[in-house]
C-alpha cells in the first residue's frame, strides 16, 4: 500500500497540464517584388517619391520595421516600404498592392496612372 500511493501521486501529477509555452512573435516577413511593370515603376521609391507623384498618402502605419502608405483615389494603393539591408539610407518600395473601393483586385498598371493623374 506504502508504494501505491507514491505511484498514484507521480500517475496524476503527469496528467495535470502544463502551462503553455510563450513564443517569440514572429519577425515581419518582406514582400517579394511584383511584376516587371510595378518592379520598374514604383519598386525603389522613396515616401518622399511617392509623395510626389501621388500627393499625400491617405494613411501611414508604421508596420514593425517597414511602413505602409496608402493612396487613395480612383483605386487604392498600398506601397510596403522597408529599409535597405545594411541599414543605411531611408525606407524604399519593396511591394505594392492595388485594388478598388470594394476590395476586389484591379490592375496595378491602371491604377497608378489613375492616382498619378495620367
Amino acid at each position: 500500500m506504502r508504494r501505491i500511493v507514491p505511484l498514484a501521486v507521480l500517475a496524476l501529477a503527469a496528467c495535470t497540464p502544463r502551462p503553455a509555452v510563450q513564443q517569440a512573435p514572429a519577425q515581419p516577413v518582406r514582400p517579394i517584388q511584383q511584376s516587371p511593370q510595378i518592379r520598374s515603376d514604383l519598386i525603389g521609391m522613396t515616401a518622399s517619391e511617392l509623395a510626389q507623384r501621388f500627393g499625400r498618402p491617405a494613411i501611414q502605419v508604421r508596420e514593425g520595421p517597414g511602413i505602409k502608405l496608402q493612396f487613395r483615389g480612383a483605386c487604392v494603393l498600398d506601397a510596403y516600404l522597408y529599409p535597405p539591408a545594411d541599414g543605411r539610407g531611408p525606407e524604399r518600395v519593396t511591394h505594392v498592392d492595388t485594388r478598388l473601393a470594394s476590395g476586389i483586385d484591379t490592375d496595378q498598371a491602371g491604377c497608378i496612372r489613375a492616382l498619378a493623374g495620367a
